[in-house]
């Protein structure tokens, strides 16, 4: 097991409390774990506490535990990586962004949110289906969304999809969490679908989940939504999205691209 002390874990600020420390596992030789699989250990309040990184609702719950672990030490850019194109974009197109509302789906404890309101949005609205991510963001981010609703997004409720529909939305944008089954090709649809035409949609995907033999159904999804001119690409970058426990690096593919239509419900199959 390896030890990450709490000075090693990065600035103070928002974060655990200074008794808390991480613990990554020795993976010995060729052992790997999926990225889905990956886990730690927290020593809190002097209990030793094993926490799947997918568990978003445990990582969540401590205050700047999220951010330390895969931000300080695994070292993630896919936040700045997709508001640094979004704001290329925005210049090229010659855009206004306080035009832009924004919904940002899988928004987690609001850290996209605060690059894009950084960029001058209008309005952003988060969208999770884990109620410790809307508690974490207005807890750590407060001014980073104009609302934020805890929601299933291929089962929203009318009252749900009546206060979408009445933000008047133009831009999505969802990091880091397609792929994995946290946001299923229908979920994401549902969300696409909300966004007015034309209008922006800025993701980032791992480069396996574009690639021929991806299981996820995004691969297929993505190139028919270019081919057939649902979006149509306004920038695009490959880059690494963090380390992996190992120390090696995870590769994901960002994109922006303007919406021209919805996408057809039919090709969910």
């Amino acid at each position: 097991m390896t030890t990450t002390s709490p000075s090693e874990l990065g600035p103070p600020g928002v974060g655990p409390s200074a008794d808390v420390e991480v613990f990554f596992p020795d993976l010995d030789g060729d052992l790997r774990l999926d990225q889905d699989e990956e886990w730690c250990e927290a020593l809190i309040d002097g209990q030793r506490t094993r926490i799947r990184f997918h568990d978003y609702h445990l990582l969540y719950d401590i205050p700047g535990m999220y951010e330390r672990i895969f931000y300080d030490m695994l070292r993630c850019t896919s936040p700045s990586v997709v508001s640094n194109l979004i704001a290329r974009v925005l210049t090229e197109q010659e855009m206004d962004p306080a035009q832009l509302r924004v919904l940002d789906v899988g928004a987690g404890n609001g850290m996209v949110g605060e690059k894009v309101r950084a960029l001058g949005a209008g309005a952003i609205h988060g969208i999770d289906i884990i109620k410790e991510a809307a508690a974490a963001a207005r807890r750590d981010r407060p001014e980073a969304y104009d609302d934020y609703l805890v929601a299933d997004l291929t089962d929203l409720t009318p009252e749900q999809r009546d206060a979408l529909l009445a933000a008047d939305l133009n831009t999505m944008t969802t990091v880091a969490a397609l792929g994995f089954g946290d946001i299923p090709p229908a979920a994401f649809t549902g969300a696409f679908n909300l966004i007015s035409t034309p209008g922006l949609l800025a993701f980032t995907i791992k480069e396996d989940f574009v690639s021929a033999d991806d299981p996820s159904g995004f691969s297929q999804l993505i190139q028919r939504m270019f081919a057939e001119k649902v979006i149509v690409p306004l920038a695009e970058e490959h880059y690494q999205h963090r380390l992996s426990i190992r120390g090696e690096p995870l590769y994901y593919v960002a994109f922006v691209a303007r919406k021209l239509r919805d996408l057809p419900l039919d090709w969910l199959g």
